[in-house]
């Protein structure tokens, strides 16, 4: 056993890995021959006796080593880049067919960038599960081979599923793991020479699908006020916060988001920057808002929203957008690049809803279902009122009886401090 290999990385903190990477891993890189401008790969890393890194780093940090590697001085991939995404195993004819799958098949499908990232996150998952149970990685290989017997496959492929049972902790992320894991086996017997498909029958999928709740009978998944939390307090600038807010505080989409710019701010001041002091200040967004009103009212986030605006307007060639980007065509990020960035603050903050890392569309509902329990609490406000006019309709009485605009008034009020709660805490 070599030196390399009796390293104890589970013992080790991250500042200690950092550490370690800085006065051992990289110059061992240096002295292989590679590129150190560039970013090392995970088979690189491994061929220079590391493997172990990857594994400490995703059981005890909760990192990936391209998460590692962006704290060390290696910038992370691109949103949707597939060159560098660590497997996390070493088997290469597995992770060919994996890439292959996603990437050529799923594409030519239809299949989103965003459908594509989830179903490679729950593969990934289940291909390091194997290899950590089994000591490798080979799901290809055996299934073509024909001489291991189908019946061991196929226990090898339900004990990953008990290991899933005890880590995961939703039956609908599990079941979703389970489709996933199943449908990449139909692939490989259909188009690429496997001989049969491992997955089929295991009984666990069958429970977890009687356990997950039909569409109808469940809300779609949201953000709750504690996960808004822990995603501000997890934001590391000023552009990040302004992304949850974006999506939390103000329920915008993730396009709306990535193409949000400065002259969409009402009312402005006299130097033509939005009134912060302004007592209903609103973004414009006109008739063509898939719906929703043309104009969305701020009642949180203003701060945040100046701290960017100051942090921008500092730029030489700022071009108004407020997520902006010199490589993009239309100025400023794409969709698919909040989404990344949005998922990549809720993995930071431990954010979790029923056991997958929510998209800017979770912040959206939050907002929803925030706006939605001001209205019903200004309604029990004024129920007392509704009673003594012998109405059975409170939201009536509240147009009614406190008129549009000041009924909106009321609404707004509870609206922000709900807003605060979530953001800011009790």
């Amino acid at each position: 056993m070599t030196q390399r290999e009796r390293i104890n990385w589970s013992r080790k903190s991250l500042d200690e890995l950092q550490s370690f990477w800085n006065t051992h891993i990289e110059p061992d890189l240096a002295r292989e021959g590679l590129d150190l401008e560039t970013r090392p790969t995970y088979e690189e890393i491994t061929d220079a006796g590391y493997s172990g890194i990857a594994r400490a780093l995703r059981e005890h940090h909760d990192l990936t080593l391209s998460q590692f590697l962006a704290t060390v001085g290696y910038p992370a991939p691109n949103a949707g880049e597939d060159q560098g995404y660590e497997w996390g195993i070493d088997d290469e004819m597995t992770i060919r067919e994996l890439e292959l799958y996603l990437h050529t098949y799923l594409e030519r499908s239809g299949h989103s960038e965003t459908t594509i990232t989830s179903k490679r996150s729950r593969l990934a998952r289940y291909v390091r599960t194997y290899a950590d149970l089994h000591d490798a990685a080979n799901i290809v290989e055996r299934v073509r081979e024909d001489d291991i017997p189908r019946r061991d496959e196929k226990q090898r492929v339900r004990t990953v599923y008990d290991t899933f049972d005890d880590e995961l902790s939703s039956p609908e992320s599990k079941f979703k793991h389970a489709t996933d894991v199943r449908v990449f086996y139909d692939w490989l017997e259909t188009d690429r020479d496997a001989a049969y498909n491992p997955a089929l029958g295991a009984p666990q999928e069958n429970r977890w699908k009687g356990q997950t709740p039909d569409d109808d009978d469940r809300d779609p998944p949201a953000l709750d006020a504690a996960d808004v939390r822990a995603m501000a307090d997890a934001c590391e600038s000023a552009e990040d916060r302004l992304l949850v807010v974006a999506t939390c505080a103000w329920g915008l989409r993730r396009g709306e988001v990535a193409a949000l710019s400065a002259d969409q701010f009402e009312p402005v001041d006299e130097s033509g920057t939005v009134d912060f002091d302004a007592e209903d200040p609103r973004i414009v967004f006109g008739d063509g808002r898939k719906n929703g009103p043309g104009r969305v009212s701020v009642q949180y986030g203003l701060e945040t929203l100046a701290d960017r605006w100051e942090q921008l307007a500092d730029r030489d060639r700022w071009n108004g957008y407020l997520f902006p980007s010199t490589a993009a065509e239309s100025g400023h990020r794409t969709p698919n690049t909040i989404t990344s960035r949005f998922k990549s603050l809720a993995a930071r903050a431990g954010v979790t809803v029923r056991g997958e890392t929510p998209t800017p569309q979770y912040g959206r509902r939050f907002w929803y279902r925030t706006y939605d329990d001001a209205v019903k609490r200004l309604a029990d406000r004024i129920e007392v009122i509704a009673e003594e006019q012998g109405s059975d309709d409170a939201h009536v009485v509240v147009t009614n009886y406190l008129g549009e605009e000041e009924a909106r008034k009321r609404r707004r009020e509870f609206m922000r401090e709900q807003l605060a709660a979530a953001f800011e805490g009790e």
